[in-house]
Order: structure tokens, then C-alpha cells, then sequence
């Protein structure tokens, strides 16, 4: 059962492993807000990948037809310039955007990243955030996965610090995060 807080406008981040419920939890919450919701896309469509196009599609069916969808997949920031409080953002996913963004060097990664951060601390705009959890198996053998893994790690405690309620989706489940944990220092 969902409280006040849960309910009022500010920042949700909502993460968990692959297929583990994530998105569905988000959009649960999204309607529950009452307002109209933008859904943020931020894939990188890929007609020649026909399994790629049929997640996007499952995801499509999910969502009522009264949302707006925006494609997204690089100038996740500029969005926020353009919404209202009347609105309710859900932004899906964080680890995509952040994997269309793997080609920066750390100085523009790190630009990238605050430009989020700032933007978000003073946007009146309810956003709701999917992050993949990626850092719970071995280290990946490749730089790109290391980097990958380490970003989207980071940027993910980073919005959960200023997050009204994280959420963590396993195996169908949910757990309240910002009632069951303690947040850690902020980095």
C-alpha cells in the first residue's frame, strides 16, 4: 500500500534486475498520480533487430493510449524545460540513456551527469526513473561493460539520494526502499 509520500509530487527511482517487474511498477505508480504522464523512451530504435523492436512493443501495449511518448534517447535533460507540474514524467529507462552516452569521455560523461542532477533538483515536474540494477554479478572483462556498469551505478545512488522513494523490484516484488533502508552518505 502506497502513502502520502509515495503519492506527492517529487522524484522516484525504481530499479531492480532484467524482467523483474521494474517498468510495470513504474507505470503502476505513473497512474496513480492522476495527471497526465509523458513516457520517456530513451531506446535507440533498431528496425533490423526484430527482438529488440518486440520489447519495445510489449511495452507499448502496456501503456494506456492517453500518455504521450517521447523518444529520448540522448538530451534526457532538454525535456524538463518543456514540462509542467501538471504532468507525471517516467522516464525508461536510466541504463539505456546512460549506454547511448557510453561514446563520452569522462569530463563530458561527468558534464552530462550534473546537467541531470541540477536540472532535476529544481524541476517541479513529477518524474518517476527505471534503473537497471548491474553491478550485483562479477566484474565485467570489458572496459565498456566496467564503464557501463559504473556509471549507471553511480548516477542510480546519485538520484536516490534526492529521490522522494526508491523502490527495489525483484522477482515481482517491491520493496520500499526509503521505508525499510537507511540512505549511505552521498557521494
Amino acid at each position: 500500500m502506497m502513502t502520502d509520500k509515495e503519492t506527492s509530487r517529487g522524484i522516484v527511482l525504481v530499479t531492480g534486475p532484467a524482467r523483474s517487474g521494474k517498468s510495470e511498477w513504474a507505470e503502476n505508480l505513473a497512474m496513480k498520480k492522476g495527471k497526465p504522464v509523458v513516457y520517456v523512451a530513451t531506446a535507440k530504435i533498431d528496425p533490423s533487430d526484430a527482438e529488440w523492436q518486440l520489447r519495445i512493443e510489449k511495452h507499448r501495449q502496456r501503456r494506456p493510449s492517453t500518455w504521450q511518448t517521447l523518444a529520448v534517447p540522448i538530451e534526457l535533460t532538454a525535456i524538463f524545460s518543456n514540462s509542467t507540474s501538471a504532468n507525471c514524467m517516467l522516464i525508461d529507462s536510466l541504463g539505456t540513456w546512460v549506454a547511448n552516452l557510453l561514446n563520452l569521455d569522462e569530463e563530458n560523461w561527468e558534464k552530462k551527469e550534473r546537467e541531470l542532477l541540477n536540472t532535476l533538483q529544481v524541476s517541479e515536474v513529477d518524474v518517476i526513473f527505471v534503473a537497471e540494477e548491474t553491478g550485483w554479478g562479477v566484474v565485467p572483462a570489458y572496459e565498456s561493460g566496467r564503464k557501463f556498469r559504473d556509471r549507471l551505478g553511480k548516477l542510480s545512488r546519485q538520484i536516490g539520494a534526492i529521490a522522494d522513494t526508491v523502490y527495489l523490484v525483484t522477482a515481482g516484488h517491491v520493496l520500499n526502499l526509503s521505508v525499510l533502508g537507511q540512505p549511505l552518505a552521498s557521494i
